[in-house]
């Protein structure tokens, strides 16, 4: 029977860290090989932040303290076309189409390799349209006959798929089957109308696994004709990647281990909040392309309806109450909602390793040991370097963003960011549903919610223990 030594849990201990000490440093300068290992092992068990909530702690308090505001970031959507856009998606951007001579709306995409940031610290060379990953939003109206153009950039063949519509076999963009790909260099021309409404996607069907996987992927929403019911109305794509510590493309060949988790193409801390007004009527239309997963995402504070998917809208009366919409693969999901509730709302996919940024597995299981002796014989061979904490692994993000733990350059290993009230220590598929009362700007950032005094949990104080008979002995 083989033996775990002391050398192999070190060896094993170290890649805990994910490949924290490899490369070059983005973050933090190393730390100097001549130091005092005792020293620097107390000053890296020093958690900032756990330090700055026991201080607050410390003295219990009826309301919270001053919100720090984060800068008041423009949060509007680009669009491109005749008419305004309806749809905000954020982070990305929208395009309406011109008006051709012959009545027709024309659009025109360009697919081409993109450097994209996912979230700061964390740049990749992906594929995209436009000039974007994801491709911008389509905005259509039911009836129109739309022209779409697709020049190819890229150094391979591909084709767009319109998924979810109604059209010609031959418009179908399935490469090989209803199409000749298009070649690197070409223009080709979609040409089809459309006889529905909804949300509905695109993407390329061609060397699926590799183009979908690099970011050729879109919404794609069709208006009813009339007024519309909503005061927000949101586009949000869902997708994964693979993109391993310190290099700069997504790996196409990854099955299941996806370590960055998006929302239109950004990572918490990289997601824009979504802003709406206290009582607006907020309509959210998810879209799912991630290569491999499903993705439960759920809203606190506010329950939904899911009101359609893109085999249409789905009736009133069969219609139910959700505060979790579970977005299969190659699907998409409406929910509509009364945003009632003040305050900034967390929503996420409920899935936990896909709300961490490059989360490490496959390792030995460190809870609950004691690695400070582990960490002073490994800092004079790996300076900055640090195992996981015993009692989880909340610190290393805010150990990251401080830096204490030099990692390699771009990536983001457990990084989430700094909140009003502490470290948030979710990244990847997670962003924040901030209501706030009217009149609202929609297209800046509010900051952090002011909370009414009384109504933010605190320390209990002995008197409230002692009234309600809570022992803690």
């Amino acid at each position: 029977m083989s033996t775990f030594s002391r050398r192999d849990w070190l060896r094993a201990s170290a890649a805990a860290v994910g490949g924290a000490t490899l490369g070059r440093v983005s973050r933090a300068a190393p730390l100097p090989v001549t130091w005092d290992p005792q020293a620097a092992a107390d000053s890296l068990a020093t958690d900032s932040v756990a330090a700055s909530n026991a201080a607050r702690a410390a003295t219990p308090s009826a309301s919270a303290p001053p919100p720090t505001a984060p800068p008041r970031r423009d949060l509007s959507t680009p669009t491109v076309g005749d008419r305004p856009s309806r749809v905000h998606t954020p982070n990305g951007s929208s395009i309406t189409g011109s008006r051709g001579p012959d009545g027709v709306w024309v659009y025109h995409l360009t697919a081409e390799e993109v450097e994209h940031e996912f979230a700061p610290g964390l740049t990749a060379t992906c594929w995209g349209y436009n000039g974007r990953v994801h491709g911008p939003t389509f905005e259509a109206v039911e009836g129109d006959r739309v022209r779409v153009y697709v020049t190819n950039k890229l150094p391979v063949a591909t084709t767009v798929h319109w998924h979810g519509f109604f059209l010609p076999s031959g418009m179908d963009g399935v490469g090989g089957l209803s199409q000749a790909p298009i070649p690197p260099g070409e223009t080709f021309v979609y040409e089809f109308p459309i006889r529905q409404n909804g949300t509905f996607m695109y993407h390329s069907h061609h060397d699926e696994m590799t183009q979908i996987a690099l970011g050729l992927t879109g919404m794609f929403v069709v208006h009813e004709r009339g007024a519309d019911r909503f005061d927000r109305d949101f586009a949000i794509m869902l997708h994964e990647w693979y993109v391993e510590p310190g290099t700069s493309r997504p790996d196409p060949n990854e099955m299941s281990d996806f370590n960055v988790l998006t929302m239109n193409a950004r990572a918490y801390p990289g997601t824009d909040p979504l802003v709406v007004g206290h009582n607006d009527r907020v309509r959210i239309r998810f879209g799912n392309l991630s290569p491999m997963d499903h993705h439960p995402i759920h809203l606190h504070g506010h329950v939904w309806k899911i009101a359609a998917t893109d085999g249409g809208r789905i009736p009133d009366a069969a219609q139910w109450p959700e505060t979790t919409v579970l977005v299969p693969v190659g699907s998409t999901r409406t929910v509509e909602f009364t945003a009632d509730a003040l305050g900034d709302w967390a929503m996420h996919c409920h899935m936990t390793h896909h709300v961490m940024n490059q989360m490490g597995h496959g390792i030995p299981n460190m809870t609950g040991v004691d690695s400070a002796a582990l960490n002073r014989e490994v800092q004079p061979l790996a300076p900055g370097y640090r195992a996981m904490g015993e009692a989880g692994m909340d610190e290393h993000g805010a150990h990251v963003e401080t830096g204490h733990m030099p990692v390699p350059e771009n990536s983001i290993p457990m990084v989430g960011a700094q909140g009003p009230f502490g470290y948030i220590t979710m990244g990847g598929m997670y962003t924040n549903l901030k209501v706030r009362n009217k009149p609202v700007d929609y297209d800046r950032d509010p900051g952090w919610y002011d909370h009414p005094p009384g109504t933010v949990a605190g320390p209990a104080s002995a008197a409230q223990l002692a009234r309600d008979g809570i022992s803690l002995s």
